[in-house]
């Protein structure tokens, strides 16, 4: 079904975003916050499969290019931006909303963009809007880690527009397609660069940790579900099939999972399971079949729900205490009971648990591995898999709403917004394990795929029956320390601190040595030239010139004592003068 009126996505969130402090002023806004996102999710059921072609600058730019890849993004995109404003309604600061609404706008159109320009257009949009949700928290580690954070995604920027460029100067159209892995070009792979660094790929991964348990408590929900899933969906529209992103995947997924058992943050670990978790997806789209692109799909869609759910109960302990380390929480069972049951359902749909969202997505992309003969690849995801539950379906959890110690935190439930926020989530994650066809009917391609299987089953149930045992017998060796884990952000916030250092220090003392040699020396040559010139103008072009004035005066006051007003003289002169000329041209 189609309909001949509608509006981008995108721009549904941009006018709402616009139009916001107004509804603020007749006192709709929340109202208005509701009604955009659902307007959108609604509006891209009807959406023509291409649309909004413009030429500009002599480029051929596509706003709108819809297949079933792109529709399953939109879906979840649209679904989490209402659930994450809904999240959000308490707050009276229209700005948060704003930021939240570009940065949607930023994604969708990059989702829907035909074109690698476009693409780079709504980029810069998502990089943009987003830092103002870490802005937005007013402290001084936000303010910090929002500049390297924006640092960070400028230098990605210029990596993807440096590609891009290289790429149509090589004949390339600028046609948003996938490139094939064996005629791939320096371009195309710089173009490839840009997107890894969105998607948080090791080693250009750790602004992600840094700058999302700084950002305020709705915009760590909104982050963590757009600015990764989009830059899977342009790896996977893009790169599918390139070997290097099935190892680096499998790498990250890891590599956040060791980072995730030893941080004592819950942010901070939400962040690391992100880098975990998209690491799954990676893996899938560098592997590159049907079912492991079907994989990446259904898992980012998964993903986005289980992990906004978990970073909503996370954000609620925060509103609520001031607090998200784990060392500093335990006992708030007793007074945050729904939030509580929430995030414990966020853990088991992150953990993979049956009837869950995780358990019918994750283990799609491990079977692909198997399936493309990739058994080493396979073998880190399953072990990344038992880390995941570990640290987030039972380390975070038991140290939050139980743990050894009563913090003493006596805290309110979450508001209503915020609860009615996470349980739709919560809906979502277990509809989608009861009910997987529903995600499986948007996939790209059509699904050959059973997850309730006896041999699926029984390895969930002893990959997660063995971690839970593990737990229970370290759990003294797994009790939070507030400590810093150092990353590999160290040397680029080592780099920074020892730029200043050398902008202070040694480039500081050369100005100030050079400004004193200018005081001393040159300043006074300076005036001595000046008072040299100024001589020169007096004594020399000034007397020249008012010589030569006063030379001309002189001459006409002699001329002027011939002048007797009397026209005989005249005459007379003038025939005297005539002869003069006469004889000097007959003698010479």
């Amino acid at each position: 079904m189609t309909s001949s009126i509608f509006m981008h996505p995108a721009t549904i969130f941009i006018i709402g975003a616009l139009l916001l402090p107004l509804a603020k002023l007749l006192r709709i806004q929340k109202v208005w916050l509701v009604l955009i996102p659902l307007i959108a999710f609604m509006q891209i059921h009807y959406l023509p499969e291409s649309f909004g072609r413009v030429e500009w600058l002599g480029f051929d730019l596509q706003f709108g290019r819809v297949d079933q890849l792109t529709t399953v993004f939109l879906h979840v995109f649209t679904l989490m931006a209402l659930i994450g404003t809904i999240f959000g309604l308490h707050i009276k600061d229209s700005g948060q909303h704003i930021a939240a609404w570009l940065y949607v706008a930023g994604s969708l159109g990059t989702t829907l963009a035909g074109d690698y320009l476009t693409v780079f257009i709504f980029w810069e949009l998502m990089a943009v809007a987003s830092v103002f949700l870490v802005w937005y928290r007013k402290t001084r580690k936000s303010i910090d880690a929002g500049y390297r954070y924006i640092l960070v995604h400028t230098f990605g920027g210029l990596i993807l527009l440096g590609g891009i460029f290289l790429h149509y100067q090589n004949g390339g159209d600028l046609t948003f397609v996938s490139f094939a892995p064996d005629s791939a070009t320096l371009a195309q792979y710089i173009i490839m660069v840009g997107f890894m660094l969105n998607a948080a790929v090791p080693p250009i991964h750790a602004w992600l940790p840094d700058a999302y348990p700084e950002a305020t408590v709705t915009g760590a929900v909104f982050m963590c579900a757009f600015t990764t899933k989009t830059a899977v969906y342009v790896l996977a529209r893009g790169f599918s099939g390139f070997q290097a992103l099935a190892i680096l995947g499998a790498i990250m997924t890891l590599y956040g999972v060791f980072y995730a058992v030893i941080e004592n943050d819950a942010r901070r670990i939400l962040a690391y399971h992100i880098v975990s978790q998209v690491g799954y997806m990676v893996c899938a789209v560098g592997i590159g079949t049907e079912m492991a692109i079907n994989g990446a799909c259904a898992h980012a869609y998964a993903h986005i729900l289980y992990k906004a759910l978990l970073f909503m109960g996370v954000g609620s302990v925060l509103e609520m205490t001031g607090r998200s380390k784990l060392s500093e929480l335990g006992g708030l069972y007793k007074y945050m009971p729904i939030s509580m049951i929430f995030t414990v359902i966020g853990g088991i749909a992150i953990s993979g648990f049956p009837l869950t969202s995780g358990f019918i997505s994750k283990s799609m992309i491990i079977s692909a591995a198997g399936a493309d003969n990739q058994t080493f690849i396979m073998t880190m995801l399953l072990l990344a898999a038992v880390g995941t539950f570990l640290s987030v379906g039972i380390k975070l959890p038991y140290y939050i709403w139980f743990g050894p110690n009563d913090s003493g935190l006596k805290p309110k439930e979450a508001h209503w917004n915020m609860q009615v926020a996470m349980f739709m989530a919560a809906f979502m994650c277990i509809f989608l394990g009861v009910y997987p066809d529903y995600l499986y009917n948007m996939l790209p391609y059509a699904v050959n795929y059973h997850p309730y299987t006896s041999f699926h089953l029984s390895e969930t149930f002893q990959l997660l029956g063995f971690t839970g045992l593990g737990f229970y017998l370290m759990v003294k060796y797994l009790k939070p320390h507030d400590v810093s884990n150092l990353d590999l952000d160290w040397f680029y916030r080592r780099g920074a601190g020892w730029f200043m250092w050398f902008a202070r220090k040694p480039v500081n003392a050369t100005n100030e040595w050079i400004s004193n040699v200018y005081k001393t020396i040159g300043l006074r040559l300076t005036m001595a030239l000046a008072r040299a010139l100024s001589w020169f103008d007096w004594e020399g072009i000034d007397w020249a010139l008012d010589g030569s004035a006063r030379g001309v005066v002189e001459g006409g006051e002699q001329v002027r004592q011939f002048q007797t007003g009397k026209l005989q003289h005249y005459i007379g002169a003038a025939v005297v003068l005539i002869f003069i000329v006469l004889i000097v041209v007959v003698l010479l």
